[in-house]
Order: C-alpha cells, then structure tokens, then sequence
C-alpha cells in the first residue's frame, strides 16, 4: 500500500506541474480542469502516507509525503479564489431597477431533445435574455415556437456541428453581428442590448472549439478566440458583458488571461465555482459556463440552475448596470508580458487558420 500511495504522490506531483508549460496540446490543457480533484487526492494520499510513515519511518514516504503536500498547496491556491472563503471580486448590488439585466446561458447538447426541461425553468426565472449553445435547427425552432411571443428580439445560427447558437431577448437588440473570429466553423454573437432605462451595453457570446481528442489537438483555437474578445473589449471600454460556454475553467491561465486583458470581473470570486459540467458526473464537474462584466456592473443574482438532459447546466447570472460604481471594484490589468503573450497567441492561431484555408482550396 505504501508503494502505491508514493506512486500516485508522484503522478500526482507530475499532473500538477503540467500546466505550468505553456504547451497548448491537449494532454497537457487537460490538467488545468480538474484542481479540486486532483487536491482531494493529494489529500487522501497525504493522510495515507502520514499514517503509514507512523509505523515505517522511511525517508521515502516522507519525500513522497513532501510532493503530496505540495499539490495540495499548490491546486488550493489555483482554486482559493473560487471558494466562499475568498474576497469577492463583484460587488453585491443595493437594489433592483431599469438597469438590471437577466441571462440564462444554457449549452443544451445538441443530441438531447428534452426542450420542455430548459423551457419550464426560462419561464419560471424569466430572463431578460437566453444564450443556447449547441443547439440546431430543431432547438431553435423549438425554442422560437414557445417564446416568439415574449422574447421578440433574436439571433439564430443553427448548425449540426456542436456550434450552433441561438440568443432571444426580450430587451431590444441593435448592430448585431454573426462572427467567426478565428475559425470560420466557430460562430459568435456580438450587438448591443438596450436596457429598460434606455443605456445601450455591449453584449458578447462565445462558444470556443475546446481542447480534446474528440475537437482538436490544442487549445490555440479557444484560447486565440478568448484573447481577440479580451483585446476589443479592451478597446471598445464600453459596459460590457460577455456570456457562453467557454470550455475553460475559471482558474486557468487563460481565463485569468483574459479578465487581465479585458478588465472584466468573474462573479464566482468569492462565491464558489458554481460548475455546470459534467451534469450527470458530480465527482467531474468544473465551471466552463461563464458570465463575465466590465466594473460597471454589480452582481444581483448568480445560480446554477437544474438538470434539464444536457451534460452542461444552465447558468443563470443577474446583473445591475451602475456606472456611478466603477471606481469601487477593482479592476483587473494586464502586463506588458501578458498583452505580448496575446498577440502572440491570436497571431499564431490567425496564421494557422489562413494556412489552413488555403490548403483546404488547393
């Protein structure tokens, strides 16, 4: 037992230093996943090495004891800001007005057809928007039958391939855009969302192609296609929010990159992960839907919302545009290494889908 227990001390050791490469493959992007696990099997493995080392006394267990502690220091650090413990990064909102705004972000899985499980919980809360990914032609025309009356504002991309996104609103929409910023299968919403009160913000709805064996080989293409927004919204320094299955977990590096680069502040900081996936596996779930906002916004309302057939749970964010409380959070910024390391990335990816459109035409 004691063999065994080193030994997973050292993988362990070895998937917790992974990550820290800025390799892109996906056997390596893989470990940024799973950090609660992999901390509660360092515990696990700690407390077995611990007790063992009472009876054997050797130096090796307690080298093996040494890594375990480590990646249990080292993953509660990645995962402490997302716990109830931590400073919150929003600011709780003092009231409810004109200047709230509602979502539903909802991947649906193309393949379930439980449509009546997403809709029962759209007409309870009653957004003021809905976000779907992955939903096709029958998924929008499902959703567009039952809330065309109430959500009279919409966007519908329905595709076969995973990548299909629908956003209805009951909010006027303006200057909208159907993108496809680095991949030209990979669709994105980008338009303006008029609120009760009359302020116009920016809303943004992404849906990166994830790293995996089954999608692609890296993470270059998800993580060029985070950056790209970053940098606009950057620019743009207007109330923005931005919506969607990301297939990022919120402590990666990249998602960290991101809100450096683009300002924007995460909900969850200081209120819990809030995973929606896997829906049906508890022990394998993480945050991969995310709302993130610019500081103009405080936080009303954040709830994973329930089980509806998808293998994603809706995620359900309420906000409060106040201008007027901008200076009061805090703003996170990007370093020079950090924007180099972006356009660094967004270039790559831009190349080596240009590079693969002209191969696929010769």
């Amino acid at each position: 037992m004691t063999q065994l227990l080193m030994g997973t001390a050292w993988l362990l050791l070895l998937i917790t230093c992974l990550p820290w490469l800025r390799c892109t493959h996906w056997t390596v992007r893989v470990f940024d996943f799973p950090r609660f696990q992999i901390a509660a099997f360092g515990l696990a493995v700690c407390t077995g090495l611990a007790f063992f080392d009472v009876q054997a006394h050797s130096g090796y267990n307690d080298v093996a004891l040494g890594a375990a502690l480590f990646v249990v220091v080292v993953q509660a650090i990645q995962i402490w800001p997302y716990t109830r413990l931590a400073p919150k990064q929003m600011l709780r909102a003092q009231r409810a007005d004109t200047h709230q705004i509602s979502i539903i972000n909802a991947n649906v899985l193309m393949t379930n057809r439980n449509v009546t499980g997403l809709l029962d919980q759209v007409q309870r809360v009653r957004p003021h928007l809905l976000v779907t990914l992955e939903s096709d032609a029958w998924w929008g025309e499902q959703l567009e039958s039952a809330l065309s009356e109430d959500y009279v504002h919409n966007v519908s991309i329905p595709l076969d391939n995973l990548y299909g996104m629908h956003l209805f609103s009951r909010l006027p929409l303006e200057d909208v855009e159907v993108r496809w910023l680095i991949q030209d299968d990979i669709p994105s919403i980008r338009c303006w969302v008029r609120l009760e009160s009359g302020e116009r913000i920016r809303l943004y709805a992404l849906h990166p192609r994830p790293p995996s064996p089954s999608e692609s080989d890296e993470s270059l293409w998800r993580d060029a296609e985070l950056l790209l927004a970053a940098e606009e919204i950057k620019q743009e320094s207007v109330p923005t929010l931005l919506v969607g299955d990301l297939n990022d977990v919120a402590w990666s590096h990249t998602t960290r990159l991101f809100c450096n680069i683009s300002g924007m502040l995460d909900p969850r900081r200081g209120r819990g992960t809030f995973s929606t996936f896997h829906a049906r596996w508890p022990f394998l779930r993480w945050p991969l839907d995310h709302a993130f906002a610019s500081s103009d916004f405080e936080l009303v309302h954040l709830e994973r919302l329930k089980y509806f057939g998808s293998d994603h749970f809706p995620l359900l964010v309420e906000l409060m545009y106040c201008p007027a409380y901008d200076a009061a959070q805090e703003t996170p910024h990007a370093d020079k290494e950090q924007w180099n390391e972006a356009k660094q990335t967004i270039t790559t990816a831009q190349d080596r889908a240009r590079s693969d459109d002209g191969a696929a035409s010769v």
